[in-house]
C-alpha cells in the first residue's frame, strides 16, 4: 500500500511551499506517523511537523437530456506537511 498518493498542486499550496510548507493526498487510513515516515523515506527531508484532513462524498446531481443522473464525488485525506527549514520538496523534477 503506498501511503503518499499525490502532490497537492494549488496556488494556494503553491505559495506556501516558499515556507517549507508542502500538500499530498494521502491513503484514508495512515495516520500521522506513517505520513511522516512515508516523506522522510521518499523525498529525504526531514518532517517537523503535520496536519491531517478528511474531505467526505459529496452528492451531486446532473441533469441530461434523458434522466437525472445521481452520485457521490470521492472522498480522500489531504495532508498539510512542514520540513525543516532549508529544506526543499522537488515535485517538478520527477517529471
Amino acid at each position: 500500500m503506498d501511503i503518499l498518493k499525490q502532490p497537492l498542486i494549488t496556488e494556494k499550496i503553491s505559495a506556501l511551499n516558499e515556507k517549507g510548507v508542502y500538500g499530498f493526498i494521502v491513503e484514508k487510513t495512515a495516520d500521522k506517523i506513517e505520513i511522516k515516515n512515508a516523506v522522510e523515506k521518499k523525498y529525504g527531508v526531514n518532517v517537523v511537523s503535520i496536519r491531517t484532513m478528511r474531505y467526505a462524498a459529496k452528492r451531486k446531481t446532473r441533469y441530461t437530456k434523458n434522466k437525472i443522473v445521481s452520485g457521490f464525488t470521492n472522498s480522500f485525506k489531504k495532508a498539510i506537511v512542514q520540513v525543516a527549514d532549508g529544506e526543499v520538496i522537488d515535485f517538478y523534477g520527477e517529471i
